[in-house]
């Protein structure tokens, strides 16, 4: 066997071992190809689920806070006009004008007399005063004190002090009427 031939031989049989093992490896590459795209795709459903969980999750969260928001916005709201309601009925009744005034004082003045020793000190809101007057309840009167109307009686010794002035009453009346005025304001709800 010449040289020639056997070096041909030699380079056709590492041509042949090379190809074996070119192709292994390709084939290898591409099993490993395969499972990375597998691998790859679990992976990016994995994240995508997630990422959808949390975006639905951020929905819900920012729904709740923008109806939390809303309905504190109605609150203060609604607080609002029940101040105004509130400071509007109390303007009207400090008004001497207010319409049944005399029988509103009248008839704190019949409750007093039931209640109260004839020997107490009337002490009326300024603007009253007159009427109270008028009324010569049997009562000594003394300094007027401050208030929407009314009066108050008190013992000589300062010990006992008897309210008639209209703010307790109209307090005592808002907060028994509280839910109906609201009703009214706002409806049911």
């Amino acid at each position: 066997m010449s040289l020639d031939k056997l070096a041909s031989e030699i380079a056709s049989l590492a041509k042949a071992e090379a190809k074996m093992v070119t192709d292994a490896a390709a084939a290898e590459a591409k099993s490993i190809g395969a499972v990375a795209d597998d691998e790859i795709s679990e992976h990016r459903g994995v994240a995508l689920a997630r990422a959808e969980k949390m975006r639905d999750q951020s929905a819900v969260e920012s729904i709740a806070a923008a109806r939390q928001r809303n309905q504190k916005r109605l609150l203060v709201a609604r607080a609002a006009e029940l101040d105004a309601t509130w400071e509007e009925i109390v303007s009207k009744v400090a008004s001497a004008k207010l319409d049944g005034r005399e029988g509103i004082l009248n008839s704190l003045l019949a409750e007093a007399k039931e209640s109260a020793s004839a020997d107490m000190i009337l002490r009326p809101v300024a603007m009253d005063r007159a009427a109270l007057s008028a009324q010569s309840s049997g009562f000594k009167f003394a300094d007027d004190i401050d208030g929407l109307g009314g009066f108050v009686l008190e013992t000589a010794d300062g010990s006992i002090l008897m309210d008639y002035r209209f703010e307790g009453r109209l307090r005592e009346a808002w907060e028994a009427k509280l839910g109906e005025v609201s009703r009214i304001l706002f409806g049911n709800e």
